[in-house]
């Protein structure tokens, strides 16, 4: 029998809002406004009780020492990577008032969100005497935010951390929400905490910075927005990718923030994933395949993400709950984004099978995906047919040989 759905968002950030306890994020109504006929400055506000934070979106954020001024007389570490530092580090370091040597500097890529780099991070951390009340600020994208996150999580049980993304991805997901970690050998992010930031900067000029491949691996979580519970944003990405793709400046800022915005509305009901956040996994379980199947080095996290939404709605044609058009539709815009809808060469559906089974949305035993109703509707579910997740495996990954 299938299961019913998990209640998700609207299908757009204008519908009904949550019931007031329960209001992800509010909007301000000065910073929302155009402030320039190319530009669009936006500030949400997480919704979480004590824990909550504001997002800010706009163009020249990391440059603008009015957005460090909360932190003045705390002590400040930064930590970055050795693609963004050239970038971005210094402006930082320079808005918010602290030194070079006030900034760690890492290896770039996917493989450094281990154990070895945390523990170097958590090393530096404690030789230049980080006290309580100082605060971590994670410059770069998801690997330095989950990576530096997870350090302040534990690092003296936990000091204050600020996320400040530098890609499409980090912007729209993962600096989103408080989830921290590393991988391991055996999966992807299995080890972490959750520890929400005091304040997200989503600086839009760092975008114009990006590969193309890095801007097309942030734009699969955008898809997954539309698909699982944003109908209109997937229909407008349909009808304005190519306008993202030119990095279009208010065409970028609103996608973010309404990306945010239905991200904060799950997050604020179910922070801790006991319940309808898992379906912001869209797409992930076979990703985490993927990325654990290719060792974290030459696949990018949005790149399997892509591949893994297309599987998901190819799995659900094949249980007869979503039209074929419709998981047609979404291959097709994960396609005109630039991402892989195919597997990685001679990963095998047995590889799929056995990676997926230490996935953490395993419960009893029991596989459990997160599916489509329709491109909006979504749901956390182990109630499938086994046979169906066989044929998609097969598929995929025979087209890949062929």
């Amino acid at each position: 029998m299938k299961s019913k759905p998990i209640s998700t968002s609207p299908a757009s950030a204008a519908a009904s809002p949550l019931p007031p306890a329960k209001r992800a994020l509010t909007r301000s109504g000065a910073s929302s406004r155009r402030l320039q006929a190319e530009a669009v400055a936006r500030e949400l506000q997480v919704q979480l009780g004590e824990r909550s934070y504001p997002l800010r979106i706009a163009p020249g954020l990391l440059g603008d020492p009015a957005n460090f001024a909360g932190l003045r007389g705390r002590l400040l570490r930064v930590v970055t990577d050795q693609n963004v530092a050239p970038l971005y580090l210094q402006k930082v370091l320079k808005a918010a008032g602290i030194s070079a040597d006030d900034a760690l500097i890492l290896a770039a890529g996917e493989s450094q969100k281990s154990w070895a780099t945390l523990e170097t991070v958590i090393d530096w951390l404690l030789q230049t005497r980080l006290p309580r009340d100082g605060v971590v600020l994670a410059l770069g994208g998801g690997v330095v935010g989950d990576l530096a996150g997870f350090a302040a999580a534990i690092y003296q049980r936990g000091v204050d951390f600020v996320q400040l993304p530098t890609t499409l991805l980090a912007q729209v997901d993962s600096s989103v929400g408080g989830k921290t970690g590393v991988n391991h050998a055996r999966g992807k992010n299995l080890i972490g905490a959750f520890h929400q930031p005091q304040l997200v900067l989503a600086d839009t000029d760092a975008l114009k910075t990006l590969p193309p491949r890095e801007l097309a691996a942030g734009l699969a979580e955008v898809i997954k927005c539309g698909m699982l519970g944003d109908a209109a944003l997937f229909a407008k990405l349909e009808r304005q990718l190519d306008y993202l793709l030119t990095l279009d400046a208010a065409t970028l800022a609103e996608i973010i923030e309404r990306c945010c915005y239905l991200k904060a509305r799950i997050v604020a009901e179910d922070e801790r994933e006991s319940g309808p956040r898992a379906l912001l996994n869209l797409g992930h379980t076979f990703a985490h395949a993927v990325e654990t199947f290719t060792g974290y080095n030459s696949w990018l996290h949005g790149e399997a993400v892509g591949l893994g939404l297309c599987m998901a709605a190819d799995l659900s044609a094949k249980l007869g709950w979503l039209p074929q058009a419709d998981a047609d539709r979404c291959t097709a815009l994960v396609a005109r984004a630039g991402l892989p809808v195919r597997p990685p060469a001679g990963m095998q559906p047995g590889d799929f099978l056995r990676l997926m089974a230490q996935d953490k949305k395993v419960a009893g035993g029991r596989l459990r995906l997160v599916l489509l109703r329709a491109i909006g509707e979504s749901l956390v579910t182990a109630d499938f047919d086994p046979a169906a997740l066989d044929a998609t495996l097969e598929q995929f990954c025979a087209s890949e040989a062929a």
